[in-house]
């Protein structure tokens, strides 16, 4: 709420500054310099005694009464010559100077008039100049007069604007928490926004979204655990029957008993899609997860000793991996998901390294096999998901590992990362910040 609040003071206050610039500027075009017109009426108890008292006087009293006002008043008033006020005067000014107008000097307190165009004053009295000077003039006073009056009417269009905003950025934090634990897995999670604020239809459509989206989420979780837990029993009566095939019935009969294997191994794949299916389930809809703290570096040992099958595999742990928190069952299988996955394609070598960089913890496994296509290495994670390539329906498996052990590592925080390895493949990089 105060960043939205003072995002819209900050547009009101330059809406002022910028709307008293326009004022200013319009107001001297149309009808003269505003400030002149504040020193005028400062100084128009001057400029009445110049007009009434001293101009009314006749010919021979005119300079008398002039002296006698100088004798009385704080005001200077001395007679310059006109050859001199008029370069010091703008080329506007002088021209009012000529005809006899009042011309305000509001920086230096002052104003000049001619004494007559005529000569009729005194002899040469038509080429000199009244200039008056220490004029009670204060401009800053009328500066500051409206500098209030702005601030006043900029305090009455902020305090509206900050209880609207208060009320506001309550609706928008609602609807942000909202979308923040509906992302977290939370499906029953909705905005609550009070109908009169601005963003309630949004709210409403939102809300109407999320259930949706929870509805089609919560139907896809039950079908394919039904489909799962149905998909179990006759893979089990199959497992038995097998098992009963497998005895004496095929002793002595090579061709039967291959075929036993192979359906066993068919059997076998089976439980794997099953099981890799309902670990999946539960990782999609898993909104946290059992943390305890476990060293890490004994955990990518064990992984690195249980991988399987005719690549290298080069080991490179940093010995201060310290502690993390979390599931090490769950990080285990992600690890080994990986060193699996890398396994399948490496030609000959498979790396795994493990450092600290700061409080981060980076798992790095690559291998020089055939690797992802850059453009492919977001959906590579999708579950199902498989390369149109030779090598990937040569390789077993069912498009699952990558996605389990991409929401394995984003439970604990982390996330995962493909790149090209030196070694000629693809790299993984599992980054992890506690």
């Amino acid at each position: 709420m105060n960043r939205l609040f003072w995002r819209f003071a900050l547009l009101v206050l330059l809406a002022i500054a910028l709307g008293s610039c326009v004022i200013y500027i319009t107001f001297s075009r149309l009808f003269g310099d505003p400030l002149e017109h504040i020193a005028r009426d400062q100084a128009a108890g001057q400029i009445f005694l110049l007009q009434q008292y001293i101009d009314k006087a006749p010919a021979d009293e005119w300079l008398p009464r002039l002296n006698k006002v100088r004798e009385v008043s704080d005001v200077t008033l001395e007679l310059e010559p006109l050859s001199t006020v008029l370069p010091a005067l703008p080329a506007a000014r002088r021209a009012q100077l000529l005809q006899g107008a009042v011309v305000m000097d509001v920086g230096g307190k002052a104003f000049y008039r001619r004494v007559d165009g005529t000569g009729a004053r005194y002899a040469g009295s038509e080429d000199d100049v009244i200039h008056a000077q220490n004029l009670p003039i204060d401009v800053g006073q009328a500066l500051r007069m409206e500098a209030i009056r702005f601030a006043v009417i900029a305090l009455c269009l902020l305090l509206p604007l900050g209880w609207w905003t208060r009320a506001h950025g309550r609706s928008l934090a609602a609807l942000s928490r909202m979308a923040d634990d509906f992302g977290q897995g939370d499906l029953a999670a909705r905005a609550r926004v009070n109908p009169a604020s601005s963003i309630a239809p949004l709210a409403g459509r939102i809300n109407d979204m999320a259930e949706r989206i929870g509805s089609l989420l919560e139907a896809r979780k039950h079908l394919l655990l039904s489909v799962s837990h149905e998909l179990r029993t006759p893979i089990a009566r199959l497992e038995f029957g097998l098992a009963l095939l497998a005895g004496p019935h095929a002793a002595g009969q090579p061709d039967l008993q291959r075929r036993i294997d192979a359906m066993g191994a068919d059997v076998e794949e089976l439980k794997t899609l099953v099981n890799e299916l309902l670990s999946l389930m539960q990782l999609d809809h898993a909104q946290d997860l059992p943390r305890m703290p476990f060293a890490l570096a004994p955990l990518l040992r064990d992984c690195a000793s249980a991988l399987c099958g005719p690549a290298q595999l080069s080991t490179s742990i940093a010995g201060d991996l310290g502690e993390l928190r979390g599931d090490p069952r769950l990080l285990a299988r992600a690890v080994g998901n990986l060193l699996g996955n890398a396994a399948k394609y490496a030609v000959a070598r498979v790396a795994l390294s493990a450092v600290r960089d700061g409080d981060a913890l980076r798992i790095v496994i690559e291998d020089d096999g055939p690797g992802i296509p850059a453009e492919q290495r977001e959906q590579v994670f999708a579950p199902f998901y498989r390369l149109a390539r030779e090598h990937d329906h040569a390789a077993a498996g069912h498009g699952l590992g990558l996605a389990i052990a991409a929401r394995a590592v984003a439970l604990h925080g982390g996330a995962i990362a493909i790149d090209d390895s030196p070694l000629g493949g693809a790299r993984f990089t599992i980054c992890i910040q506690p």
